[in-house]
């Protein structure tokens, strides 16, 4: 999702890339308390794998999903509340046939309304089927000239809103530095997060997170992503049925 010029054309896009297992460094999260508090760490996720998984947008139309390695894919859905992702539809669709664990975020911009980006949000997300384990995501890296507490508000917001009309716990995605700067707060809800400058599985968690969820470590050839989890433990954090 980051520096969008840095994306390779979709020619490459049928690459499959395979992600290697490797311990977990700490414990991951599962799920959040009934009063929507700090997510409850896993234990064993200290000794299980790590799960590879990537992540595309418009950038990657015509993704082979069905080559793919991923045992997870998000994908983008909207932007604001005048961007549909024109590729989302058959990312979603490939998705559900190759029966991985998947999600869709939408970038979010602090200087619009949050109930109305969220609307937008999942009216996008539910044109579409939906499956028992849908991820939905909160992706925040730019604070459109706001204050560290507007954009902090902004996502606080969004976040809680979703959880509402969803039921599900989203996400919540961004920079490494973007989200210790502008995340404190938000730690009831899952951290996805990108630092390219530490191998994969081994970021530390920002601001007041204790753990990560998933590690978005490259964006070459497209974003690969490992997540603490186990795909069941995913598919635990999304929708409850269809």
């Amino acid at each position: 999702m980051l520096n969008p010029s840095k994306r390779l054309s979709f020619a490459l896009a049928g690459l499959a890339l395979t992600g290697t297992t490797v311990g977990v460094a700490g414990t991951a999260l599962a799920s959040t308390t009934d009063e929507g508090g700090p997510l409850a760490p896993v234990a064993e996720a200290r000794q299980q794998p790590l799960t590879y998984g990537q992540d595309v947008s418009n950038y990657q139309p015509l993704y082979d999903w069905a080559t793919s390695s991923a045992q997870f894919g998000i994908i983008k859905a909207t932007e604001g509340v005048d961007f549909r992702d024109a590729s989302f539809a058959r990312h979603w669709q490939e998705l559900g046939k190759k029966g991985i664990v998947r999600g869709a975020y939408h970038y979010g911009h602090p200087a619009g309304d949050p109930i109305a980006e969220a609307n937008y949000f999942l009216s996008t997300v539910n044109a579409q089927p939906a499956k028992p384990g849908d991820l939905l995501v909160l992706d925040l890296e730019t604070t459109d000239g706001k204050s560290v507490a507007e954009v902090n508000a902004w996502a606080k917001t969004w976040l809680s809103y979703v959880k509402a009309k969803t039921g599900i716990t989203p996400m919540f995605y961004s920079s490494w530095r973007f989200a210790d700067t502008y995340g404190r707060g938000l730690s009831a809800y899952p951290l996805w997060v990108a630092h390219y400058g530490k191998e994969k599985g081994t970021v530390t968690p920002p601001a007041d997170w204790k753990t990560w969820t998933i590690h978005q470590y490259s964006d070459s050839p497209i974003d690969q992503d490992v997540s603490a989890l186990s795909p069941s433990q995913l598919r635990g954090l999304g929708r409850q049925s269809a």
